[in-house]
């Protein structure tokens, strides 16, 4: 049965299609369901005899699997491209591999093109498009009757448009078919009510052979240039604190919900096998630790998506659209801060269960970005986010700030590059700091920690 957002978005995108348009921009709220609505809908057009196949693409193996066993399910079929299935799930590094033949046959059929978290492509002329956006356009036209996007953040961290999107004038805002918030799926119950606790310091030492100086808050430590964000998620005290809060919490909701799980997204394979020592040393606590290089990847994703296992760690894995419902608990601990990736990993917390417990708590520090995106989290599209630049160039700045499972392109696209480099910043930041303390000797001390909790939506 789908939920009562799902079936407005299949009956608006069916009009639209019936009705002679060819594309549609849909909006959810990440952990709503844009898949099954995107599946229902491909089974209304294959029933309407309006498409002959399905093509679905999505910026990680994780997702695109979990697209196939989706569609596989309600068009009660396989679906992976063989001779007899409706359709094939894929992903977009894997654009540049497939050969010409394949959209060249396709062409000759009714075909449905389904674009999920379509914010990765980007571009809408020459001078900005990524390499997934040149290759979107591409096959549209080469090969889509209908086109589907899906996404739960319609933006860019670097502003260039996302491809296949309307942008109105003069003032340049994204322009959807259909749009469902955080704030209706929190009061449809379709989410959980997000919970967000900073974690501040009022007192942290730092001293070096020429300075002595005490910061009250994350924020003033950070602002002095003595350290950067990624020391902070590093140091020892700061760490044992926030994963001890989040233990507790996720202590309390097991006891009403015992298959309850937590998440810990790191910077860094290093950092991850950090906190894992922490985890089991300190708190007597296990985990899973999944990474961009961790062999079979999905599996161990699956196995603890399956179990009753307390905490997954996470080193560019789970972010979007990975659907693990049980998990309650997020401790955010990334490098990246950016609004996108930080809804994005808020979003793998909120999906909703048939358990009477549904908290949800996301714990990260007070550092001043994170802070204003958790402040503004009630805001479906934040006014910083929801223009696009005329003058940006695509590749100014890393706009791959997200999700992707680099072992699915061996070539490797740039942004994925950079990606990657961005996770493992921190590692070599701290190799750095090691050489300079040499000469150099620093000395950091977290102490005196505090808490803010954001509630969100407290009034629906």
């Amino acid at each position: 049965m789908l939920r009562a957002w799902q079936q407005q978005c299949v009956k608006l995108a069916y009009n639209k299609y019936k009705s002679g348009g060819s594309h549609f921009l849909a909006q959810a709220t990440p952990g709503a369901g844009k898949t099954i609505m995107a599946a229902s809908l491909a089974k209304k057009l294959l029933d309407k005899e309006m498409i002959d196949f399905i093509v679905c693409f999505s910026p990680s193996k994780t997702i695109s699997n979990g697209i196939e066993k989706t569609f596989s399910k309600y068009l009660e079929c396989k679906f992976k491209g063989q001779i007899g299935d409706r359709g094939i799930s894929l992903t977009y590094q894997s654009l540049r591999s497939v050969n010409t033949e394949f959209w060249d046959t396709l062409a000759n059929y009714r075909v449905l093109c389904v674009f999920d978290e379509i914010h990765h492509c980007g571009g809408d002329k020459d001078d900005n498009y990524n390499a997934w956006g040149y290759h979107t356009l591409a096959i549209v036209q080469k090969a889509a009757t209908y086109t589907l996007a899906l996404t739960g953040t319609p933006w860019r961290s670097n502003q260039t448009p996302v491809v296949l999107a309307t942008y109105s004038d003069p003032d340049g805002r994204i322009v959807c078919d259909y749009q469902y918030p955080l704030s209706q799926a929190v009061q449809d119950q379709v989410c959980r009510r997000p919970k967000i606790a900073l974690i501040d310091c009022e007192k942290t030492i730092f001293s070096d052979s020429k300075n002595h100086e005490v910061f009250s808050s994350i924020h003033e430590l950070v602002s002095s240039g003595h350290v950067g964000y990624s020391d902070v998620i590093k140091n020892i005290d700061a760490l044992s604190h926030i994963l001890e809060e989040s233990v507790n919490r996720l202590t309390l909701i097991r006891k009403s919900n015992k298959r309850a799980g937590g998440l810990i997204v790191a910077s860094s394979i290093k950092h991850a096998n950090q906190i894992a020592q922490i985890l089991s040393e300190r708190f007597n606590q296990s985990a899973n630790v999944v990474t961009y290089k961790t062999p079979d990847a999905q599996s161990v994703i699956q196995c603890f998506r399956n179990s009753s296992r307390s905490w997954i760690i996470s080193v560019g894995m789970i972010s979007e659209g990975t659907d693990i419902p049980r998990l309650q608990v997020c401790c955010y601990l990334s490098n990246i801060k950016t609004e996108l990736y930080f809804r994005q990993v808020l979003g793998r917390i909120l999906r909703t269960t048939a358990d009477s417990h549904q908290e949800a708590w996301l714990y990260t520090f007070a550092e001043a970005k994170l802070l204003q995106f958790a402040e503004q989290i009630e805001i479906d599209i934040p006014e910083s986010c929801t223009c696009i630049s005329k003058n940006t160039r695509g590749n100014q700045e890393l706009s791959g700030l997200t999700e992707k499972d680099p072992r699915s392109d061996p070539k490797g696209e740039k942004e994925l590059m950079n990606e990657t480099l961005a996770w493992e910043t921190s590692a070599r930041n701290e190799t750095l700091l090691k050489s300079d303390n040499k000469t150099m000797p620093q000395h950091l001390c977290l102490d005196e920690f505090n808490q803010r909790v954001i509630e969100a939506f407290r009034c629906i």
